[in-house]
């Protein structure tokens, strides 16, 4: 039979388009994906997902942290900037006197005067890129937080303005209460009140804590001690890169400017009762229940076993809560970067390691721990009394922790019996350091 040439273009048609059908047929079955791939593929992604995050994660930590770092970078320029127009280190407790209140003691409020309670970084503002602030500060002011007029009896606020109490911020003085980018560290996250304007460093004040605010000056007069005894036992345990109501040189640093440690990072108070922002108050006890023992609250079962980073719950059975947890933005760890009213706000020591229990041994302007401490993973950053910033970690050798302190063994000259870490935070004590 004879197929007719149409007939044989219309069945190799047909063949081809055939194939074609069969080919997008098998294309389409390639581009499928079954369920156990689907479910692999989602595995996959999930898997990755967790390896990146905590990445990410670590980024922004190392960021935060090389902020911190840099905002320290700068503190220590503004000290040696400081030194060089005025040839010495500010006081951390520096401004006017007593005020026109009475009493005028000087851990009383008052609205007419700072009663010499002003920290260090007063002073340094104009130092570290503050200048407007500075301004504000040094002179008269009548402008308020709420507004309201300034308080009787002046009706203005004084040049060098109140003294930065809690209970002198109302109406509010605008300074005090500023809270200065630069003076933060980012990976902090406490925000606003009780602070008034927080800081998350502070001056290091040595390795031998006392009751250095009464003894080296005159309580009422505010001006220095006539009273033998006092004054040596202060100077004896002014061991530190800073000190109450003293103002060093370069010159007194014998250790070494690199060898000696300015300021220590700090965390503020989060209201959290954490070991290491949170005060631990012995209430009835003795001031030489720290000074004679720096593991007076961690013998005394004052931390939580079940959560170590934190004191112990009131009404516990499992470990004896402390007489009272410190929480008030008049001591608050980091509360107040203008503040030296008490030295557990930003005053560090170097006693117990970084990130240790800050222990109290009677009232909370009293002798206390008050280590460095920080929210980065394993330490926290120091600065350095040549400007240089260091980060030290919480297990670095820090010698006979149950070691009285030297203000309390009254042996001025001795060689920190805290080890390296106490050698750094001394700075005439003729210590070797070498590595740390």
């Amino acid at each position: 039979m004879e197929l007719s040439t149409d007939r044989l273009f219309e069945i190799i048609s047909q063949e081809r388009n055939e194939r074609t059908m069969i080919g997008h047929r098998r294309d389409l079955s390639r581009g499928a994906f079954t369920l156990v791939e689907l479910l692999v593929v989602i595995a996959i992604i999930g898997v990755l997902v967790g390896l990146l995050l905590p990445a990410v994660q670590a980024a922004r930590e190392a960021a935060r942290r090389m902020s911190c770092s840099n905002n320290f970078k700068q503190l220590g320029l503004g000290i040696h900037n400081y030194h060089s127009a005025f040839n010495q280190l500010p006081p951390h407790g520096g401004g006017t006197g007593a005020g026109l209140e009475t009493p005028s003691a000087w851990w009383r409020a008052s609205n007419t005067a700072n009663r010499k309670s002003l920290s260090v970084m007063v002073a340094l503002t104009p130092y570290f890129e503050q200048q407007g602030l500075w301004e504000q500060i040094s002179n008269r002011s009548y402008e308020t937080v709420t507004g309201a007029a300034p308080p009787a009896p002046l009706g203005y606020w004084p040049a060098m303005g109140p003294s930065p109490k809690a209970y002198s911020t109302d109406p509010g003085y605008i300074p005090w209460q500023t809270e200065i980018a630069m003076l933060r560290c980012p990976s902090d996250p406490g925000m606003g009140l009780p602070g008034r304007g927080r800081t998350n460093y502070g001056p290091c004040l040595g390795d031998s804590p006392q009751i250095q605010m009464q003894q080296h000056y005159d309580l009422a007069t505010f001006l220095p001690s006539m009273n033998n005894g006092n004054v040596i036992r202060a100077k004896a345990a002014h061991r530190g890169y800073f000190a109450p109501y003293s103002s060093f040189k370069f010159r007194d640093v014998l250790d070494g400017l690199s060898n000696t440690i300015a300021m220590g990072e700090i965390v503020s108070n989060l209201g959290d009762r954490a070991v290491k922002g949170s005060l631990s108050w012995n209430g009835g006890g003795a001031d030489n229940d720290v000074t004679n023992n720096p593991l007076h609250c961690v013998e005394s079962d004052e931390i939580d076993p079940e959560r170590p980073q934190f004191w112990c719950p009131t009404g516990a059975s499992h470990c004896s809560p402390p007489v009272s947890v410190v929480n008030a933005e008049t001591n608050g760890r980091g509360m107040s970067w203008a503040s030296a009213f008490r030295l557990s706000i930003s005053g560090v020591f170097t006693v117990r390691p970084p990130n240790s229990e800050l222990c109290i041994g009677h009232w909370a302007d009293h002798p206390g721990t008050f280590s460095p401490s920080s929210h980065h993973q394993g330490g926290c950053h120091i600065l350095m009394g040549d400007g240089a910033v260091k980060f030290i970690t919480d297990s670095i050798e820090a010698g006979n922790q149950n070691a009285p302190m030297i203000s309390s063994t009254n042996k001025p000259g001795s060689a920190s019996p805290y080890g390296v870490w106490g050698a750094l935070g001394s700075k005439a004590g003729k210590e070797t350091v070498s590595e740390f």
